[in-house]
Parts: C-alpha cells; sequence; structure tokens
C-alpha cells in the first residue's frame, strides 16, 4: 500500500506463529532478527504460540516476515504465521515510532491465551539432546559450569519432561524449585547470551544436583562426588540405576559378560537385546557398520537408538549384550550426565531402561528404589522432577528411509499432521503390544509417548498419567475416542469407561494402514498391507496377515494368510512350536501336501509330554485354539521348524528376529507358495510353504538357506497379491504396516519389487510400523468418518 504514490516510511505488523515455538529458542531468534533489521516492536509466548508486533520500514518488515520461518531455530516447527492485520501505513519518515510501540524491541512476559478447539494449538517440544556448545562449556575447568551434569541452553536440554504447563515459563516447569542466582539470571535476561530466556536455565550454585543412594536404601555423598561413586561401582561391574530425563535408566559396564548376564537375570530378559551407549560416531563406526543416513541419524538432536549391522569379529561388547544377532542398538550421549559418564569410565555402557520387563519405565525416586533395589546396586538421583515418562526412541534405516520403531524422547510429542482434520478433539487409545496413544485436534495429531505393553494395572496408570498431563497441557478435552474392536484390550476397556464421550471402533489393521497412508498425507484410496501378530477381525477370527483396499474411512478385505489355530490362544504367542504344531495339524484345508510325519515329531518333543498332548487334545477339539490369519504367526512357526525358537520366547516377536538374523545373503531361491481364490479373497497357503520347509529340513537342507527361502517366498507373495488388487482396482499406492514390517530384509526387498512394477509402495516412518503406529491409525480413521458427517 502507498501513501499519495509514495511508499511509506513505517508500517507496523501484527504476527501469530504456531507451532513448536515455545521451548526452542524462538522467542531469542526473534529478538536477534528484529533487532538486526532495526525494528521496534515486542515478542512475548501465548498460550501455545508466540505474538509479535513490529514497526519499520516496509523493506525490514517485509524481511523479517520472509525470514521467520526460513531462518527459524532448529528444534522448531513453524506451522504458520498470521498477519493479522497486513502491514498497514502509520506515519512517515521522521515521526514517532508509530502503533503505540515501545522504541526497541523487548521479550514481553507471557500471557495465557486461548487454547484448544477455541484457539491456537499447543505445540510441546521434545526433550533435546545437550548441544556442542555446552559440551565444550562440561569439560573447560575454567568453565563456571564444569562438570555440571544439568548445564543447557536455548538450544539443549529438557522440554517435555519438565513442561507442567504452556506458555512456557520457568514458573510452569519443573524448575519452579530452583531460583535463579545472579549470573544465571544475568545470562537469562541478556538477549546476547545463548541462555537468553532459556527456561531449564541452571549452574551448580542454584540448579538441580546428584545424589547416591545404596539399594538398601543408605544414602551417601552428592554432586560430583555422588557421581564419582556411581561411576566406581560401574568400573567394578555393578548396575546402576540413573535418574536421567524421562525416567530411570539401568547403567552397566558393556563388555563385563558376567555384569551384562546378571543384569538380565535381575530384570526378567532373558534375550531381548540391550541398547549401548557410546561417547561419538567414530565408536559407533568401529563397533558396527554406519551408513550415511545412520550416521546423520545418530547425531541427530533426537538421539535414537539406532538398530545398525556390527562388524562380525570385534569382541568389545559382551555377547549377551545382543546374544546370536546380527545387529547391535547403538546411541549416542543425550545429556551431560551421559557425557560424564562415557569419559570417566572410557568404555561403551548398557543404557536400557530402568523397569523389570514388561513394566513401565520407573519416574520417581522411592518407585525407583522400590522396583529397582533389586536390579541396581545403587541409584544416581537427582532432584529435579520428571514431570512426563518418556524412554528412548528407537529407529532403523530401511531402504535408505528412516523408520520410528519406538516414538519417545527426542521426537513425542511433536506434532504430526492428519490428511483430513478432525471436526471434534479425539483421543484414540491405541491397542495393547506397544502402546501409545493420540490426541487430535483439528489437523494436528500429538501421538504420546511409547508405554509398553498395555497388559496389567501398572502400565495402565503410566497410560492414564502421560495420558491427563499431555491432554492438560494440550489444552484438549476429548469428545470423542477411537479404540480397538478387541474387548478385552485395557485401552478398550478404558474408553468404554469414559462417561460423556462418544466411541469409534476401529479394526486393528485398518488403524495400521491408515497410519501409514495419514503421515504420507494420502487421503485417497489404496491397497494396504497390514503384516503383524494379531488383531481382531470384523468375523470373529484373529487378522494378521492382511491385504485392504482402503481409505482412511473403510476397508474391504482382499486378501489374506491361510488361517490356523493358535493352540492355547495368547500361550501360543510364547510358544512357537505350538503354533507351528497349528498349521501342520490344524490348518484350513486347501488342498496341499500334509506335513512329513518327522516334523511333527520333532515339534513335538520340543515341547515335551504332557504339553504336547494338551496340544493335539486343542486342536482336535477347538479348545482355547482360536483360529489366525497371521503373518507374525507364520515367521514363528517357521522359526520352530528350522529350530531357532524350539522353546518358549522371552519377547513378543522373538522367533521372527531370529529367522531374519539366520537368513542366508540374498538370491536365495523362494520355498515354494501358491494363492487361491476363498469366499472371494485371495488366499496365501502359508500352511503349504510350512510343510515344504519342514520337508526341507527333514531332507538335509540348511537352516539359513531355508530361512531366506521362506523370506523370499513371503515377498512374491506380497507382490503378487499386491499387483493382483492394483491390476483389478487401478490403484497404484501401497501402504505397508504392522510389526512384521520391522524386518529389514523383507520391507526393502518388497519396496524394491513393488517401485519395479510402477507402484507408489510407502511404509511407516514418522510412527512406528508396530502397534505403536496405531492410536495415530485410529485418530486418522475417525477424524474422517467425524469429517464426512
Amino acid at each position: 500500500m502507498t501513501m499519495a504514490g509514495r511508499r511509506p516510511a513505517h508500517i507496523t505488523a501484527h504476527i501469530e506463529v504456531s507451532g513448536t515455538v515455545q521451548g526452542v529458542g524462538f522467542r531469542p531468534f526473534v529478538y536477534r532478527l528484529a533487532g538486526s533489521l532495526g525494528l521496534d516492536g515486542t515478542v512475548r509466548n501465548d498460550g501455545g504460540q508466540v505474538l509479535i508486533d513490529v514497526a519499520g520500514s516496509p523493506s525490514a518488515v517485509e524481511d523479517f516476515l520472509r525470514r521467520l520461518s526460513a531462518e527459524a531455530p532448529p528444534a522448531s516447527r513453524v506451522r504458520e504465521v498470521r498477519v493479522d492485520p497486513a502491514p498497514a501505513v502509520v506515519a512517515a519518515a521522521g515521526t514517532a515510532v508509530p502503533g503505540g510501540l515501545p522504541s526497541g524491541f523487548h521479550v514481553l512476559p507471557s500471557t495465557g491465551g486461548l487454547t484448544g478447539p477455541s484457539g491456537p494449538s499447543r505445540d510441546i517440544p521434545p526433550d533435546l539432546a545437550v548441544c556442542g556448545p555446552c559440551v565444550t562449556e562440561l569439560f573447560e575447568p575454567a568453565d563456571r559450569r564444569f562438570r555440571y551434569p544439568f548445564l543447557n541452553c536455548t538450544d539443549c536440554g529438557p522440554r517435555a519432561t519438565v513442561i507442567a504447563d504452556l506458555p512456557y515459563d520457568r514458573s510452569r516447569t519443573a524448575m519452579v524449585g530452583f531460583p535463579l542466582c545472579p549470573p544465571c539470571a544475568i545470562e537469562y535476561a541478556d538477549p546476547g547470551d545463548r541462555r537468553f530466556h532459556a527456561e531449564p536455565v541452571a549452574c551448580p550454585t542454584c540448579g538441580p544436583r546428584l545424589s547416591w543412594q545404596q539399594a538398601d536404601g543408605a544414602t551417601g555423598p552428592v554432586g560430583e562426588a555422588a557421581l564419582q561413586v556411581a561411576e566406581a561401582a560401574i568400573a567394578a561391574g555393578a548396575v546402576v540405576a540413573v535418574k536421567g530425563l524421562g525416567g530411570y535408566q539401568l547403567v552397566c559396564d558393556a563388555a563385563a559378560e558376567d555384569t551384562v548376564r546378571r543384569l538380565r537375570g535381575r530384570k526378567h530378559r532373558p534375550s531381548k537385546p540391550f541398547a549401548v551407549m557410546v561417547p561419538d560416531l567414530a565408536t559407533a563406526t568401529r563397533l558396527a557398520h554406519v551408513e550415511g543416513s545412520e550416521g546423520a541419524l545418530l547425531t541427530s538432536v533426537a538421539r535414537p537408538i539406532v538398530l545398525l549391522g556390527r562388524r562380525p569379529g570385534r569382541d568389545e561388547l559382551a555377547p549377551s549384550v545382543h546374544p546370536g544377532l546380527r545387529e547391535v542398538g547403538l546411541f549416542l550421549p543425550t545429556t551431560p550426565l551421559h557425557h560424564l559418564l562415557l569419559a570417566d569410565l572410557g568404555r561403551p555402557l548398557v543404557v536400557t531402561s530402568g523397569n523389570l520387563a514388561e513394566e513401565p519405565i520407573r519416574v520417581e525416586d522411592a518407585d525407583a528404589l522400590r522396583r529397582l533395589a533389586g536390579v541396581a546396586e545403587g541409584f544416581l538421583h537427582h532432584d529435579r522432577p520428571i514431570l512426563a515418562r518418556y524412554d528412548d526412541s528407537v529407529a532403523r534405516v530401511v531402504a535408505g528411509r528412516t523408520m520410528l520403531l519406538r516414538r519417545a524422547r527426542g521426537y513425542a510429542p511433536a506434532a504430526l499432521t492428519l490428511p483430513i482434520g478432525a471436526p471434534e478433539p479425539v483421543l484414540a487409545v491405541g491397542a495393547e503390544l506397544k502402546h501409545t496413544f493420540t490426541l487430535a485436534t483439528g489437523s494436528r495429531a500429538v501421538v504420546g509417548p511409547h508405554v509398553g505393553d498395555l497388559e496389567d494395572a501398572d502400565s495402565l496408570d503410566a497410560f492414564r498419567g502421560n495420558l491427563d498431563h499431555l491432554a492438560r497441557v494440550e489444552g484438549v478435552a476429548p469428545a470423542v475416542v477411537a479404540h480397538d474392536l478387541h474387548p478385552g484390550y485395557l485401552s478398550t476397556q478404558h474408553a468404554r469407561g469414559l462417561p460423556g464421550v462418544r466411541l469409534i471402533g476401529v479394526q486393528h489393521h485398518h488403524a495400521h494402514v491408515a497410519s501409514c497412508a495419514a503421515e504420507h498425507a494420502v487421503a485417497t484410496r489404496f491397497i494396504g498391507v497390514a503384516y503383524d501378530g494379531l488383531g481382531l477381525g470384523e468375523d470373529g477370527t484373529l487378522w494378521g496377515g492382511e491385504v485392504l483396499l482402503a481409505d482412511l474411512r473403510g476397508y474391504q478385505r482382499y486378501g489374506r494368510f491361510s488361517r490356523a489355530p493358535l493352540p492355547g490362544g495368547a500361550a501360543a504367542v510364547r510358544h512357537p512350536a505350538r503354533t507351528a504344531l497349528g498349521y501342520l495339524l490344524g490348518a484350513e484345508d486347501l488342498g496341499g501336501a500334509p506335513p512329513p510325519p518327522a516334523a511333527v515329531t520333532e515339534l513335538t518333543e520340543a515341547i515335551g509330554e504332557p504339553a504336547a498332548s494338551t496340544v493335539r487334545v486343542m486342536l482336535a477339539s477347538g479348545i482355547n485354539s482360536p483360529l489366525a490369519s497371521s503373518a507374525g504367526r507364520c515367521f514363528d512357526a517357521a522359526a520352530s521348524l528350522l529350530g531357532l525358537a524350539a522353546g518358549p520366547i522371552s519377547y513378543e516377536g522373538e522367533a521372527a528376529v531370529r529367522l531374519e538374523h539366520a537368513a542366508d545373503g540374498e538370491g536365495s531361491a523362494a520355498l515354494p507358495w501358491r494363492l487361491l481364490r476363498r469366499d472371494g479373497l485371495l488366499v496365501y497357503d502359508a500352511a503349504g510353504t510350512l510343510s515344504a520347509l519342514a520337508a526341507l529340513r527333514q531332507a538335509g537342507a540348511q537352516p539359513g538357506h531355508l530361512a531366506a527361502g521362506f523370506h523370499q517366498a513371503v515377498i512374491e507373495v506380497t507382490v503378487a497379491l499386491v499387483t493382483e488388487a492394483a491390476a483389478e482396482t487401478g490403484l497404484d499406492v501401497v501402504c505397508l504396516s504392522g510389526g512384521v514390517w520391522q524386518n529389514r530384509r523383507l520391507t526393502a526387498a518388497v519396496l524394491a519389487a513393488l517401485a519395479g512394477q510402477g507402484l507408489t509402495a510407502l511404509v511407516n516412518e514418522q510412527v512406528p510400523v508396530n502397534d505403536g503406529g496405531i492410536s495415530y491409525g485410529q485418530a486418522a480413521i475417525a477424524a474422517a468418518r467425524l469429517a464426512r458427517e
């Protein structure tokens, strides 16, 4: 706009910025940017957004608006910038500062603002790994924060785990009990300091401190002395429970085989791999094969555990860290305390969740002492409260794509987008295993942090605690609750017990494929391939090897794996030999060859009598032997037939993991397979492939060769199912989801093969492909159904 044909000398702009813009150094960034352009005005947090008023020359204001998003802090996520009203003429050159704004630029105190459905959203930033400048200070003897385990700045440190409410100010965080000392207060108020308005800022004088406690409850030294006692204990072979950002972690020497074995026994975790923390990328590369994208993931601000192919012949880690597997989970230090432990001890460390197997990670000091005293010899506490429970995230790179297998610290609770916005606030409560929940308002979906398996009162309490905290901070009061169809899930029971809400039931595998479609912004019809363990189908049987023709509102079942009984129901999941017997002796009759008797005899011997007799009775009578068309259970059966999982397994998916790691190199021929039409569906005869595998094994074929051939059969079956569906429907987008797609060999090959057929093949990346992504898929489906009404 011009005045009398001339460009005005001054204009004003009122700017509202939404997204992840609190707790990420956004106000200091705005202050510095405005100052560099000579603008007058103010910036403040308001509810969940940032409000800015600026005045200056038109070119400076235009430059400010352009750079506001383009140069925002790395940890921020600017979703929307609203300028209201548009810049208007207020004065000519030479007059006072227009619009009533003060001279210069100022950071104002925060205001409450409106949030939720009637106002701007509130994006909570994830915790950020300690930055390079802070690490430099940590090890600089002349610095006043030398060896201080809680140093941070606007670019790093705790966020989601310390925020009690928004706007993001110290008074609304776990730091409220730590008043700033004069030097820290000066840094906090200095616009030129990188700790300007860094809410968790602290130092040894005014901040949190460490303390040592023995497992018997006896207290010990505090501060640096506590750290030294803990390090001496770890060096001597002890397990120490260390209070981290989002919960306690069990720490020990990763090279000490006796210690690692002792930890396994006490934690009741006999075989599931442990994560190992290493000081830097060079050490990670020495222990494992690290490709470029994997290195970038390891060093990212999220610092997830990254699953990597380990280098053969390297004996720096105890064998019990990753028993019998070709992969190792490595991650780099996330906090100053981790840096100190690794630097002082000079060795890789096992750093695993502070819990017993299947329990939530412990966050409170007294509770950790009560539950972990039989696991750890000592406790390294600190006095900063943990306000939200966050475990470590887990990721892997497959075919150049980063796949989050556990979405937690560093990623949650950053908001994701829904292709079809929810007209009412939605809570999606997820399923049972690897549990998460999702809160959705409009096009925003916030996936809560990984809780674990929702199977008991303890994990249910953890879920409810996380939900209450996140709903309060997000300002969301759900009107609609989406849930799984399985009535036995605690998540479903929680949903049905909520008063005054509308319930939307969502089929398990539809939620899986919808989670993949939604994160890739697919709102139209697609082919969904859901391969997982078990989920209740609408026909009352258990599904898990499904090809669906779907959109975000509904689906049609197109194909499936053949059905087989699970003797003992859920118990068969822990006993793959039972599942294998179900396939060989009780699978639906598709006219295939009978299984070799010797294979049945081997399985019978593996589970022993009288268990084998009980299984035969259940199969003959159908008692407690639900039918399942499950890809995951098919993988379990194959592992058992090859002797890779003869006895019970200790975690869901263990048999399938062993099968993947046993498979020989690429290029193996597929085991026999076939597709048949049954009741209008295209059915894969999984029992036929398993019978062929058993016969070849009895004939002397090597397990590694057969494991590779089994994988190749499933690859070819999947491609055949999808290409048939594509030819019939004209659909060309394929969404892969479900826990079986955690298998790197299978996923990479299917993605490549489908791309070779001219199809757009997608797999979960930002949300877990396993049941940790179910809640996001439920939210996407509920939003789409509500929007159609």
